[in-house]
């Protein structure tokens, strides 16, 4: 066997080949183009044939996933490594320093101490759920911001102008706010506040029908996991997009360790004792938040969870929530594999979309 761990970035990628003891066989630094790509490759197929060779790749997706989708294309088994446990595996090595071939070395050696890592990809529907789930989460934030600034041109321009907390995402109180100030003294103030009223306008519509096309792509592949209480057509599209592929894990266990919903052990002696895990996949992490803290308003079975662990072990109001979180990856897990055994479902025979 022999794992060959990348380093991506924006102009070249590094790659380091190692055998199964974690020796370095080979080195390389190539454009990251197509054109490096299929060198690289070819340069691969003289450590090992296809199916001794397993590549491992730094989990930087805004670099690395033309790369990725190159590779998996060509057939290749790829897993993705994060970076602190890259960055454990560097600092653990005798080389000091830091670089881009003693980085993909750490990604090499990472690959063979952990053999369960992630692959990386996602089928095409899931991929194109995430892509247009990130798009509505960037236009969320750039309204965000427009709200805020339109906000305080209202005090200057008047302050009974304002109108209340989050009602600046409606259309109805937009279209009232824009006929209001036109009606103002012409100034400078008031022309950006209309500006930005426009440019709100633009984002709210997109983002809606950003919502109703994301609803439309989840609902045929999440029919279980959209019947669990407190999921949406956003959650689950999160879900989805996140978890890449519920197959890949074996457990509920694994799920909740990358959700970061697995607590953490901090006693020793006759008092057990766990505390909250800041790790893991946080975007993960929210939405099993979100879906603890609707189910808490709306399930009585979540609420009668969140009490008894309340009263009869004493939990905080913190820790009561995190173990129905916890609760909630088992959930989550067996719904995504009821979901993933639908017909319709079934993996392509093909290879798969890289994440």
């Amino acid at each position: 066997m022999v794992v060959l761990g990348v380093d991506p970035h924006k102009q070249t990628h590094t790659v380091v080949a190692v055998d199964e003891n974690g020796r370095q066989l080979g080195q390389i630094t190539l454009e990251a183009r197509r054109e490096g790509h299929l060198k690289l490759v070819k340069w691969a197929q003289r450590f090992a044939g296809h199916d001794q060779r397993r590549w491992g790749v730094e989990d930087c997706r805004h670099v690395a996933g033309r790369l990725i989708d190159d590779l998996v294309a060509a057939g290749e088994l790829v897993v993705m490594v994060p970076p602190k446990l890259m960055a454990g595996c560097r600092s653990s090595a005798r080389t000091r320093g830091k670089s881009d071939p003693i980085d993909a070395l750490a990604v090499a050696r990472a690959v063979l101490r952990e053999p369960d890592l992630p692959r990386a990809w996602l089928d095409e529907a899931s991929l194109h759920v995430r892509l247009l789930l990130d798009h509505r989460e960037d236009l969320v934030a750039e309204r965000t911001r427009s709200i805020n600034r339109l906000r305080w041109h209202l005090v200057e321009l008047d302050p009974d102008l304002e109108p209340g907390p989050k009602t600046l995402n409606r259309l109805v109180t937009l279209h009232r706010l824009a006929s209001q100030l036109v009606e103002l003294p012409a100034s400078v103030r008031r022309d950006l506040a209309i500006e930005l009223i426009e440019r709100i306008l633009t984002d709210t519509q997109r983002i809606n029908a950003l919502e109703r096309e994301i609803a439309a792509r989840v609902v045929p592949l999440a029919t279980a996991l959209l019947a669990v209480p407190g999921v949406g057509p956003l959650t689950a599209a999160k879900l989805i997009g996140e978890v890449a592929g519920i197959d890949r894990f074996r457990s509920s266990a694994q799920l909740a360790n990358l959700a970061g919903t697995a607590c953490i052990p901090v006693w020793t002696g006759n008092r057990e004792k766990h505390r909250l895990n800041r790790g893991g996949n946080r975007q993960l992490n929210a939405a099993l938040h979100r879906i603890a803290v609707t189910q808490l308003r709306i399930h009585p079975p979540a609420k009668a969870l969140f009490d008894r662990r309340r009263e009869q072990h004493s939990d905080t109001t913190a820790g009561a929530l995190r173990v129905l979180k916890r609760h909630l990856a088992d959930v989550v897990f067996h719904a995504m594999n009821e979901d993933h055994r639908q017909p319709e479902r079934l993996p392509p025979t093909g290879p798969r979309v890289a994440a």
